[in-house]
C-alpha cells in the first residue's frame, strides 16, 4: 500500500485508535477489581478509626472481620430492614451510601469491643471546598459517643482539614446525643462558647465554615437515625 496515500493514513489512524481503545479497556478491567478492593479497605479503616483503632491497610480486613459482628439497614422509624443483614462489602449495609435516593434503608454497623456493643453510623455533609464525611460510634445506650472519624475531599490544610486529626475527633468521646429522651446531636461551637441544652466541642480555629459543616452533618446525618438511637436509649 502506498504510504503517501490518504487512505493509508486513515486506515493507520483507525487501527491505532482501536488498539489504544482495547488497551485502555483491558487496563481498566484488570485494575477495576483492585481499585474496588482498595476503596473497601479504606472504608473499613475509617469504620475502625471511629472505634479508636488506627490500623494499616494490610490489617484492616482482619480487624474489621474480628470486630464488626453485624451490619444491616434500618428504616427512618428505626426498624431493621428484613433480609439486609451481612458485613461483607457485597452486603446492603456496606454498599449503601447515605446520598443514595434509591437505598432501601440507612446503614448501621454493630461492633463488639471488649465485650461491649457499639453502633456505628455513617455521616455525609459539605465543608468549605467540597464533601466531608465520617463515622460515629455510639455506645449501646444509643447516646454516648464512643469514637468519631471525619474525612474531607479538599478542606484547607492547617484549617478546615484539621477535622481529620485525632485532636479534633477525640473531643467527641463521651458526649451525649440524647438529652431527656430527645435527640439533640452534638454542637460544634467557637472556643469559649456553649450550646444550650446540648453537649458541644470546640470548632477548628480558622476553619469556621468547615466546622459549621461538621455541626450540620452531625445534626442532619445522625438525625436520620434519631428514632433508632432514641429506641436504644429507651431500652436501657
Amino acid at each position: 500500500m502506498n504510504r503517501e496515500n490518504s487512505g493509508y493514513t486513515i486506515i493507520y489512524a483507525a487501527v491505532m485508535v482501536i488498539i489504544v481503545a482495547l488497551g485502555l479497556a483491558f487496563t481498566h478491567q484488570a485494575l477495576s477489581e483492585r481499585q474496588t478492593a482498595n476503596v473497601n479497605i479504606d472504608k473499613m479503616q475509617q469504620i475502625l478509626r471511629s472505634l479508636n483503632m488506627d490500623v494499616s491497610a494490610a490489617e484492616a480486613q482482619q480487624k474489621y472481620d474480628e470486630l464488626v459482628k453485624n451490619a444491616y439497614l434500618i428504616t427512618p422509624e428505626g426498624e431493621k430492614v428484613e433480609g439486609s443483614e451481612g458485613t461483607s462489602p457485597d452486603d446492603p449495609a456496606f454498599s449503601t451510601e447515605l446520598d443514595d435516593e434509591h437505598a432501601a434503608g440507612l446503614p448501621v454497623y454493630e461492633a463488639e469491643v471488649d465485650g461491649s456493643v457499639k453502633y456505628i453510623i455513617p455521616m455525609q455533609g459539605t465543608g468549605l471546598w467540597g464533601p466531608i464525611w465520617g463515622y460515629l460510634a455510639v455506645e449501646a445506650d444509643g447516646s454516648t459517643i464512643y469514637g468519631a472519624e471525619f474525612g474531607h475531599q479538599g478542606e484547607t490544610p492547617g484549617l478546615g482539614a484539621e477535622i481529620a486529626t485525632p485532636s479534633f475527633r477525640k473531643q467527641f468521646t463521651g458526649k451525649e446525643l440524647i438529652k431527656e429522651g430527645n435527640f439533640r446531636s452534638v454542637a460544634v461551637v467557637k472556643s469559649g462558647q456553649t450550646a444550650a441544652g446540648r453537649d458541644y466541642v470546640d470548632a477548628i480555629s480558622g476553619g469556621t465554615i468547615t466546622s459549621k459543616g461538621v455541626d450540620a452533618m452531625l445534626l442532619n446525618s445522625v438525625g436520620k437515625y434519631s428514632k433508632f438511637l432514641v429506641n436504644l436509649n429507651a431500652a436501657q
